[in-house]
C-alpha cells in the first residue's frame, strides 16, 4: 500500500484473508430485520482498506441487487452514519463530496476548501477533479471560480491545476532568488505583490520551498508565516498559511487541525471525520506522533474524551492505537523538535515593545493633567490611563519628580488613594521602575505564609544579567535585605539552588562553543537518564553540572546544546524534562528551556493561560503586561496569534472589563 521505497504510515491496512462476498453478506445480515448491528458494521468497515471496501460495495450489488452505501445511509444516523459512508467512498470521490458540500447552497465552507486543496499531492488533485466531473457532471474549477473571489480564488485555481514541481534537485541560486522575491513582494514593498506569493508558493516543489523558507528567515529575521500574517488577509491569508504548513510538515498541519477540531466546548465533527478518513491510509501514524509531541496527549485519548458511542469506537479504530501507552518519543516528533531549535537559532528577532517614549513630552504638563484628574470629588480614570500608559517608564519617573516639584505631593500616594482594585495595581506598577516592580513582585512571592513559586520562576528564569543586577539593587534598597538571602530562606533543595544561581546574574553572554555543547549535551542526557553510556560521575555531581549548564550558559550556546541533545538521544529536552522531573524544579528548568527557545512565546502562553477558562488570573496578566510592555510585547502579540489563532487584544477585551480593560488594551497597543 505504501509507494515503492517508502514505509507505510497509515493506520488502516489491507485485511488478511479478505473475502468481498463474505463481508458483503456479513453487512447484509447486520442490517437485516428490525434495527441494525452497528458494532458489527463498524468493526468490519474500519478494519478493511478503502480498496477492499470498494470491492465489498461491488459484491453487495452483485449478491443483493442493492446499493450498499444507500442501505448504510438508511440504517445509520448522525455523525456515525457520515463517518461510515465517507469510509465507503474512494478517496477522490470523498474529497469531491466534501468540496461539493462546501460550495453548495448559501455560503461557502472556506476552511474545507483550504484544507483539501492545500494538502493534496498533484496526483490526488487530478483524481479529485476527475471524480468531481464523474459524480456531479460539473467542472470543479468552474464551480470554485463561481463561488470564490479575489486572490483567494486565484490561488485555489493554481492549486487545482496539480502542477506543483516534484523535482527534488534544488538550485541554490533559485532558492535565494525566490526568498528575495518574496521579501520584496511583501515586507519591502508599499502594498503587497500577491501574484508573486501565488506563483512561488503555488508552483515550487516542497523540497525547494523548505529551503526558501529557511533562506527567507535568514534574510528577513522572521519566519515566512509571520510575514504572510502581516501582509495578507482574510481567506487568502489562511490559505497561504495552510500551504506553508503543509510544505513544512503535512502531518503537523493535520495534527493541529485535529486538535482545534476537539479543543474547547463542542467538537467540529465534519473536520474530525474528514481528516480521520482521508489520512487513515496515508500518514495517520505520523500525525499521531506530532500530535503527542505538540499537545502532550495522544490523539487517541483526545478522541476518547471528546466523542461517544459507536462514533467514538469507529474513530478510535481509525486512529489505530494509543501512543500514551508506549510513553516514548518518536522519530517524527524528534525531527519537528530539531527544526524548532534550528529556527530558534537562526532567527534574527528584533524585540519590540508596545510602549514608546511619547513625542513632545512635557513632564510638568502631564503632572498637571494627573493632578486635575484626582482633584475634587471623583476621579477621572480615563485621563490617568491615557497619560500613564502612553508614556515610557523613564518619562513616568520624570512625571513623578515634576508632580513633587509642582505640588509638593507624592504622586504614588495620590494615585493609591484615588484608584482601587485591579486598575490601581496596574497603574501603580507602571509608575515603578522595572527593577522596583520585579523586586516588589518577588517580595510578595516570598513573604507571609506560603510561597508563590510560579512568580519566582517567571521572573528569575527570564531576566538577563543586567536586569537581575538591577533587581538585586532595588530589592536591597526597598527591603534592606539581600534577594539571595530571602530566596534561600524561603525555598529548599534543588529549587533553591536554581533560584540562587539565577539571582547571581552570571549567565555567559558569548556565542556557542560546539565542542563544549556536545559535552554539555552528554551531561544533560546522563542527568535525564537518556544516555547510552553512563559517566563515572555521581548523581549529585551530574545534577550540579546540569544545573550549572542551564543557569549559566549563554542562550546561543544552550540552543546548540539542545540540538546536540536531540541528535544524541532522539528526544527533545523540554519533553524529557516534563517526563523525568517533577514539581518546582521541573517548572524552573522548563521556564529556562522555553525562554531559550522563544521567550515571547513563553510569555504568550502564560498570558493565554491567565485568561482561558473560568475566571482570570489578574496578577499574572497585570505582571506580564507591565514588565514586557517596553521590551517585547509586540513580539508576544505575534506569538499569541500564531499559537492560539486569536489576538491578545481580543482575549483581553473578552476577559476583562471597565477601566482595567481600557488600560490593558492601551498597553497591548493594537489589534492583530
Amino acid at each position: 500500500m505504501a509507494p515503492k521505497g517508502k514505509v507505510y504510515r497509515g493506520s488502516v491496512k489491507d485485511f488478511p484473508g479478505f473475502d468481498a462476498s463474505q463481508d458483503a453478506e456479513a453487512l447484509y445480515n447486520a442490517m437485516k430485520g428490525f434495527g441494525s448491528d452497528k458494532e458489527a458494521i463498524l468493526d468490519l468497515i474500519t478494519s478493511r482498506s478503502n480498496k477492499q471496501r470498494v470491492e465489498i460495495c461491488q459484491a453487495y450489488k452483485s449478491l443483493y441487487g442493492k446499493d450498499l452505501i444507500a442501505d448504510l445511509k438508511y440504517e445509520l444516523t448522525g455523525k456515525f452514519e457520515r463517518l461510515i459512508v465517507s469510509l465507503m467512498r474512494p478517496p477522490a470521490y470523498s474529497d469531491a463530496k466534501e468540496i461539493k458540500d462546501a460550495i453548495a447552497g448559501i455560503g461557502t465552507d472556506e476552511k474545507c476548501l483550504i484544507e483539501i486543496l492545500a494538502s493534496r499531492t498533484n496526483q490526488e488533485i487530478h483524481d479529485l477533479v476527475a471524480a468531481y466531473k464523474d459524480a456531479y457532471e460539473r467542472d470543479l474549477e468552474a464551480d470554485i471560480v463561481g463561488d470564490t473571489s479575489g486572490h483567494f480564488k486565484k490561488m485555489l485555481v493554481v492549486l487545482l491545476q496539480g502542477t506543483r514541481e516534484e523535482d527534488d534537485v534544488v538550485s541554490e541560486d533559485l532558492v535565494e532568488q525566490d526568498a528575495k522575491d518574496l521579501l520584496e513582494a511583501g515586507e519591502l514593498k508599499w502594498g503587497t505583490d500577491e501574484a508573486q506569493f501565488i506563483y512561488i508558493l503555488g508552483r515550487r516543489s516542497k523540497q525547494h520551498l523548505r529551503l526558501v523558507f529557511d533562506e527567507y528567515l535568514k534574510i528577513s529575521g522572521k519566519p515566512i508565516e509571520r510575514s504572510i500574517r502581516g501582509e495578507l488577509s482574510g481567506d487568502f491569508e489562511k490559505l497561504m498559511l495552510a500551504v506553508v504548513k503543509c510544505i513544512r510538515s503535512t502531518a503537523e498541519y493535520f495534527a493541529e487541525r485535529l486538535y482545534k477540531a476537539m479543543k474547547g466546548l463542542g467538537t467540529r465533527d465534519n473536520t474530525l471525520i474528514r481528516i480521520m478518513v482521508s489520512r487513515s491510509e496515508i500518514d495517520m501514524l505520523d500525525i499521531r506522533e506530532v500530535f503527542r509531541t505538540k499537545y502532550e496527549k495522544s490523539l487517541y485519548n483526545m478522541i476518547k474524551e471528546d466523542t461517544s458511542g459507536e462514533y467514538k469506537k469507529a474513530l478510535l479504530k481509525l486512529c489505530g492505537g494509543d501512543d500514551d501507552a508506549a510513553g516514548e518519543f518518536f522519530p517524527e516528533a524528534a525531527q519537528v523538535a530539531y527544526r524548532m531549535w534550528e529556527l530558534s537559532a537562526v532567527a534574527k528577532v528584533e524585540l519590540r515593545g508596545t510602549v514608546q517614549p511619547a513625542g513632545g513630552f512635557n513632564d510638568d504638563g502631564d503632572a498637571q493633567v494627573l493632578r486635575k484628574a484626582m482633584k475634587g470629588l471623583g476621579t477621572d480614570e480615563g485621563a490617568i490611563i491615557e497619560v500613564v500608559t502612553q508614556r515610557s517608564n523613564a518619562q513616568r519617573q520624570q512625571i513623578i519628580k515634576a508632580y513633587k516639584a509642582h505640588y509638593g505631593r507624592d504622586l504614588m500616594a495620590d494615585l493609591k488613594s484615588e484608584l482601587s482594585g485591579s486598575l490601581a495595581k496596574l497603574i501603580l506598577g507602571l509608575m515603578l521602575t522595572p527593577a522596583q516592580y520585579d523586586a516588589k513582585q518577588l517580595r510578595k512571592a516570598v513573604e507571609g505564609a506560603g510561597t508563590d513559586e510560579s512568580v519566582l520562576i517567571e521572573i528569575m528564569a527570564t531576566r538577563n544579567n543586567q536586569e537581575i543586577a538591577a533587581i538585586n539593587k532595588a530589592y536591597q534598597e526597598a527591603y534592606h535585605k539581600r534577594l539571595e538571602d530571602d530566596l534561600s530562606s524561603d525555598t529548599s533543595g534543588h529549587f533553591k539552588r536554581i533560584l540562587v544561581s539565577l539571582a547571581l546574574g552570571n549567565r555567559d553572554e558569548g556565542p556557542e562553543n560546539l565542542t563544549q555543547a556536545h559535552e554539555d549535551a552528554k551531561v544533560v542526557a546522563e542527568t535525564l537518564k537518556l544516555a547510552d553510556v553512563s559517566s563515572n560521575d555521581s548523581s549529585d555531581s551530574l545534577e550540579t553540572r546540569f544545573l550549572s549548564i542551564l543557569c549559566t550558559r549563554s542562550y546561543p550556546h544552550l540552543r546548540r546544546v539542545f540540538q546536540e541533545f536531540i541528535k544524541m538521544t532522539n528526544h527533545d529536552v523540554e519533553h524529557a524534562i516534563r517526563k523525568r522531573m517533577s514539581g518546582d524544579v521541573r517548572d524552573a528548568f522548563l521556564a529556562i528551556v522555553r525562554s531559550v527557545k522563544n521567550k515571547p512565546a513563553f510569555f504568550a502562553d502564560k498570558l493565554y493561560k491567565s485568561m482561558k477558562g473560568v475566571g482570570t488570573d489578574e496578577r499574572t496578566l497585570t505582571r506580564i503586561m507591565i514588565s514586557r510592555s517596553e521590551i517585547d510585547l509586540l513580539n508576544i502579540r505575534s506569538e499569541f496569534v500564531d499559537l492560539f489563532d486569536k489576538s491578545l487584544h481580543h482575549m483581553i477585551e473578552k476577559d476583562t472589563s471597565g477601566d482595567y480593560r481600557k488600560a490593558l488594551l492601551a498597553l497591548c497597543g493594537g489589534e492583530d
